[in-house]
């Protein structure tokens, strides 16, 4: 009975042993891992970080969950772990990695972003919609590529909201204007890939006027999008007049 006892109880402590030297192991590649994450490396040397992190799979969580929390590791390396991370979790990450839309740096905001897209997350919608209104107009493109993308057809009168969004203008104060920026373009490019039938009726308004001139073409690609007509290709002016008479049908039918 006593020699039984002394058995278990070694084996019991070569266990433990072995638990804590395992996990001890795990603590300096950890740390080996995370040490590497502090330089600012040549693409070379991220790619060679990269496939070393992929092949360790889950041995290298612990070193990119820390990298990504800490603000002592440089922005595009934090982004890198991000990206790692849901690569090697999956789905599984998104969870986690969706808490980073909420980050005080619009670059892991945006790289939160970018991952639950890689991710195919589509049940974000709530995340989405807030990214939309992001005060960093990097992150409101990218949250408008997250919807047009995932075809987040619910979220299309948020899209639609965007032009309306001051921060998406570039607003001179000395002359009182202001004028469009690029993401507009996309906005309206957007309306049309998510097919929404409530912006018919503004844009058919909207490209009969001067003031749209620069966003005209754009409106016309979505409104054949929307309504599944073809606007002559031969000119603009053509194509203005194609949803003019198209619009006066509209009215005509009613």
């Amino acid at each position: 009975m006593k020699k039984l006892l002394l058995i278990v109880t070694i084996l019991a402590s070569l266990n433990t042993t072995a638990a804590v030297n395992q996990k001890a192991q795990r603590s300096v590649l950890t740390q080996k891992l995370e040490r590497q994450f502090k330089y600012n490396m040549k693409t070379a040397d991220m790619d060679k970080l990269k496939k070393q992190v992929l092949k360790l799979k889950g041995k290298s969580v612990a070193a990119l969950i820390n990298v990504m929390k800490s603000d002592k590791y440089p922005d595009k390396n934090r982004w890198m772990a991000t990206f790692l991370l849901g690569r090697i979790m999956g789905k599984k990450s998104a969870p986690f990695i969706s808490k980073f839309t909420m980050h005080p740096n619009w670059v892991m905001r945006m790289a939160a972003l970018k991952s639950l897209l890689a991710l195919g997350q589509t049940e974000y919608t709530d995340i989405y919609k807030k990214s939309l209104k992001d005060n960093s107009l990097i992150v409101r493109y990218q949250a408008l590529e997250n919807v047009k993308k995932l075809n987040l057809t619910g979220l299309a009168p948020n899209i639609w909201a965007m032009l309306y969004d001051k921060r998406n203008y570039h607003i001179n104060e000395k002359l009182k204007s202001s004028k469009r920026a690029h993401i507009v373009k996309e906005i309206i490019n957007t309306i049309g890939d998510l097919k929404f039938e409530k912006a018919q009726g503004p844009l058919l308004s909207m490209i009969q006027k001067p003031k749209y001139s620069d966003i005209h073409s754009e409106i016309s690609d979505t409104l054949e999008k929307i309504t599944g007509r073809r606007a002559p290709t031969t000119s603009l002016k053509e194509k203005k007049r194609f949803w003019s008479k198209f619009a006066q049908a509209k009215v005509v039918i009613r």
